[in-house]
Formats: C-alpha cells, sequence, structure tokens
C-alpha cells in the first residue's frame, strides 16, 4: 500500500518537474525594443520602463525580452507614439499627455489639471472602466496601452521670479506638459512643451523663464535649483502622472496569451515599484535642495482658484468640438465626482487632522 502511495506521488513530482520545461519549449522567443521618452540619469522615471523589461523577462524564463532605449537613442522622447504606431518599435514608455497635439483626449491616460491623485486614477484606469472607455481611441493610433508607472503628486516648478498675483503668469515662457499648457494659455502664459533632458539649458539660458518636470528627486538630478530659485508647488496640472507602456496594436495581438498576462503583471508591479521610490526619494531630495538655497513657495489662492475655472471651462470648451474627448471626459467627471465624495469623508479627514497635529509638533520642537 505504502508502496504504490509513494510510487503515485513520485509520477506527480516527475510530471510536475517536467511541466516547466514542457511550457518553456512551446513558449515563442520574442525580441522587442521599447523606447522611452526619458533620459537614462533620471534612474526612477527611466527606471519603471527598465523594470517592465526586468520583470517580463524573468516570468518568462528570458524568453520575452525588451530592450529599453532611453530618448534620443531611437527616436525623441517626444516622438515615440509616432514610432509604435507606425511599428519602428514594437512598444514605447512614456506620458500621454506628451501628445495632446495630436489630441487633448491623450491626457486622461496620463494626468489632467485639477484631476485625480494616483489610488483614484489606478482605481479608473484598472477598475473603474478607464482603459476600456480609452481602448477605441488608442486603437486609431495603433496603439495598446497598460499603465506601468506613477509619479505621484507633483511640484508646481522653477521660477526665475516669483509668482504672486494672476498678472505675474501673463507672458510667462514657462516648460510645462500637456493639457495644462492650454490651460495656462487662458491666463497669458506662453506654453512650450521640452523634452527632459533639453529642459535645464533653455532655463538657464533664458529661453524659457519656468519649468516644471515632476518632484525635488528628479529636479535635483537635473540641477534646476543651480538656475532658478523659486520652487513652487502643488503641481495643480499633476495631482499624479500615470505612466504608460506603449505597444503596437499588431504586435500585441500577435503574442500568446500568457505574454499579454505577463505583460499586465510586470506593468503593474512597475506602477507600485515607481510610486514607493519616489515617496522615499522626495522628501530627503526637498530637504537637501532647501539646505542648498532654494525657496520654496506655495501658489497664491488667487492663481490656484483662477487656474481651476480656466481648466474646466477649457474641458467644456473642448468637449464641445471633440467627440473623442466629449466621451472619455463625461466617464472620468463622473468617477471623479464618485470619488472625490468619498475621499473627502475618510481620507481627507484622516490627512487633514494628522498632518494638522505634525505641523503643531514640529512647530513647538522649534
Amino acid at each position: 500500500m505504502i508502496r504504490r502511495q509513494l510510487l503515485a506521488g513520485g509520477a506527480v513530482i516527475g510530471a510536475s518537474a517536467l511541466a516547466a520545461p514542457a511550457i518553456a519549449q512551446t513558449a515563442p522567443e520574442i525580441r522587442w525594443r521599447l523606447a522611452s521618452s526619458f533620459p537614462r540619469s533620471l534612474d526612477t522615471i527611466f527606471g519603471a520602463g527598465e523594470h517592465v523589461a526586468r520583470r517580463v523577462a524573468a516570468l518568462t524564463d528570458n524568453k520575452f525580452q525588451i530592450r529599453v532605449f532611453p530618448a534620443g537613442e531611437l527616436v525623441p522622447g517626444l516622438q515615440v507614439a509616432d514610432a509604435v504606431q507606425n511599428g519602428t518599435v514594437e512598444a514605447a514608455h512614456t506620458a500621454s499627455y506628451y501628445f495632446v497635439g495630436k489630441d487633448p483626449t491623450f491626457a486622461f491616460d496620463g494626468a489632467v489639471p485639477f484631476g485625480l491623485n494616483m489610488r483614484q486614477t489606478n482605481a479608473w484606469l484598472n477598475q473603474g472602466g478607464g482603459r476600456e472607455v480609452m481602448k477605441d481611441f488608442f486603437a486609431k493610433y495603433n496603439i495598446v496601452s497598460i499603465p506601468a508607472g506613477n509619479t505621484g503628486a507633483q511640484m508646481g516648478g522653477w521660477f526665475r521670479k516669483e509668482i504672486k498675483t494672476v498678472a505675474d503668469l501673463n507672458g510667462l515662457k514657462f516648460r510645462i506638459g500637456g493639457f495644462a499648457g492650454n490651460v495656462l494659455q487662458k491666463l497669458g502664459v506662453v506654453p512650450q512643451q521640452i523634452a527632459g533632458g533639453d529642459i535645464y539649458p533653455a532655463l538657464e539660458k533664458g529661453t524659457i523663464d519656468a519649468a516644471e518636470w515632476v518632484g525635488p528627486y528628479d529636479d535635483e538630478k537635473l540641477g534646476f535649483n543651480r538656475v532658478a530659485p523659486y520652487y513652487y508647488y502643488p503641481g495643480w496640472w499633476e495631482g499624479c502622472l500615470n505612466l504608460s507602456l506603449y505597444i503596437n496594436k499588431a504586435k500585441y495581438e500577435e503574442l500568446p496569451p500568457l505574454y499579454r498576462e505577463v505583460l499586465e503583471s510586470a506593468c503593474r508591479d512597475s506602477t507600485i515599484e515607481t510610486m514607493a521610490k519616489y515617496d522615499v526619494q522626495n522628501p530627503a531630495a526637498l530637504r537637501r535642495l532647501i539646505a542648498a538655497g532654494t525657496q520654496l513657495r506655495a501658489f497664491p489662492r488667487e492663481v490656484m482658484q483662477a487656474s481651476y475655472k480656466a481648466a474646466f471651462e477649457l474641458y467644456d470648451e473642448t468637449a464641445a468640438k471633440n467627440e473623442a474627448f466629449k466621451k472619455v471626459y463625461a466617464h472620468w467627471k463622473a468617477f471623479r465626482d464618485e470619488q472625490y465624495g468619498w475621499f473627502r469623508v475618510a481620507e481627507y479627514g484622516f490627512d487633514q487632522f494628522v498632518y494638522a497635529m505634525y505641523g503643531q509638533e514640529a512647530q513647538a520642537r522649534r
């Protein structure tokens, strides 16, 4: 009896041991190139694409490999959507709001002014129907988009002069990405869309008066504090920035179902890891910047209110003339209203109290 059980157990063990190599032998070997919109020096945001590639390789026993190229090596950082669309590369890692010049609807996949925070964006895209409502839009560009990284709430950027009133924005040449540039244009700003690696020389030479990028960790790496003294917050145009893995639609459809699941898993993991890295790195970087002389400033309430009004006016104007934008905006806004109603109760109630108490304690220690 025991002998029969051992033999049966051995058969099960043997079958299990053989299963993995058998699957590996049947899985195809695939090699992709991924064009990033970000320079290699920005290890967290560029690293989000690298993280996807590492996880994909690990989960497929190196059968599916993705080689990641920084901005400019294969194509310029702001042209990666075109490269994926026309099949020059199989994939890209980018921020969708870079492509609002093609269609402002792209912004909803990345960030929109006075929009959702990281958790709310993650909820909308992955559980609230956001990816589904964006799917047809991306299909027009021959792209499949998967969330793959997030920066969390961003800073408001670096300015050569203080911003005290709305009038101070008039004529300001400001490097700013996405839909926010159109909002600020209504307030007199001259928006400039410049790739990350080109911002510093433009600010140093005075070609622009101000620039925003991500937050303390990345901004310190790019050296903006050396050429602009005032560091403003919050970046109201990016309550968070969802990063995206763009995949050529035909290439995506060629993938075995297992590899598609691997991509989804790797991208979800990248989102968690990227946000965690920024949350660890930003506090220390902000302390270093302030110690080195950076002057931290909050945007005046007058500027915030004018920007908020301009943003929602622009949403309505854009929806009136763009059917794709109208469809996504209606879905996004309904979800936003639900989320804000809930977050004001538990999340905001908790945050408001503990941060106020922390502020009192910090003040008492001085």
